[in-house]
């Protein structure tokens, strides 16, 4: 990897959040791609700051690739100093399942200081989109299953809320003022559980660079349209990991969207199980795969 330090002298250089926005990776992680696994290799300007190269782009592009192929971050620095020809591994061979787990066992146990380890491990070496898709959102599919039978499920659940709440709180309390998309306004609905897929929702949302007012109880539908209007929100996003009661789906969402000057979205597994009933009408399906129900946000409030 020594040509990665060698950039000739009229090479185009770039800042680190220039970087982050071009691969959509964050400057925390490219700082930990560097100093812990030696990954990238930037320049450095008299007073230490980073300056990357399209070499170095390109470069967290192939990690990128790697790390959606299921490779932990651990093993990558290896296969990009093999040759180009040599092929990823089936997703299978990484770390993910073993990373769920440890995941699922922290919740159940309530060790939240492991939850905190693990929260922040992931955060840190990879993207926020990828922790959501390969950890986050199917720890909670597993965990929300289980907990509909098991005893002690209430406490569990109340206590991952309040973890996360926490977290992703202090993420979109640093995020939204510098944040330059537009706002969009998160609220669970009324049959869910608890605001988990608000709060997966909300972490996806800030990290496309959306400014994100997030409620953390449901509101009666006929307040929406006055939470829209005081928020100043360019979309509102409904969301919920249960199917939610057919009238709430059938009558009064078609009938909400029709009263919105905005889109108004529906995410999370709700999304996938209603998404026959919802065919033809205002409301948009996002789906239950909450970054790329992020992707077709982009495209719903860059339209509007």
């Amino acid at each position: 990897m020594s040509d990665q330090a060698n950039h000739p002298a009229d090479t185009p250089l770039y800042p680190i959040r220039e970087v982050s926005r071009l691969t959509g990776v964050n400057a925390v992680t490219l700082r930990a791609w560097e100093r812990r696994y030696g990954l990238i290799r930037p320049r450095r300007t008299p007073k230490g700051h980073r300056l990357y190269a399209r070499e170095d782009i390109e470069r967290v592009e192939r990690i990128l690739q790697w790390l959606n192929r299921g490779v932990p971050v651990s093993q990558v620095r290896e296969l990009l100093e093999q040759p180009d020809a040599v092929e990823a591994p089936p997703p299978a061979a990484g770390d993910w399942e073993s990373q769920r787990r440890q995941l699922i066992a922290a919740a159940e146990a309530l060790d939240l200081a492991r939850l905190e380890a693990l929260f922040n491990q992931g955060l840190s070496l990879y993207p926020v989109a990828t922790c959501i898709d390969e950890l986050w959102q199917p720890v909670i599919r597993e965990l929300e299953e289980g907990w509909d039978e098991r005893l002690g499920a209430d406490l569990q659940r109340r206590a991952l809320e309040a973890f996360l709440r926490t977290r992703i709180g202090t993420r979109l309390y640093h995020a939204n003022p510098v944040a330059a998309g537009p706002l969009v306004l998160i609220v669970p609905m009324p049959d869910d559980g608890g605001p988990l897929w608000g709060l997966l929702a909300a972490l996806a949302a800030s990290d496309r660079g959306y400014r994100v007012q997030l409620l953390d109880a449901p509101l009666p539908v006929q307040e929406l349209p006055l939470a829209v209007e005081r928020f100043h929100a360019d979309a509102l996003l409904l969301a919920s990991g249960r199917a939610e009661k057919a009238d709430l789906i059938r009558r009064q969402l078609p009938r909400l969207a029709e009263q919105l000057d905005v889109p108004l979205t529906l995410c999370g597994p709700v999304a996938r199980i209603r998404e026959a009933d919802l065919n033809g009408t205002g409301v948009e399906v996002l789906g239950d795969d909450l970054p790329r129900a992020m992707t077709r946000l982009q495209s719903l409030t860059q339209a509007a």
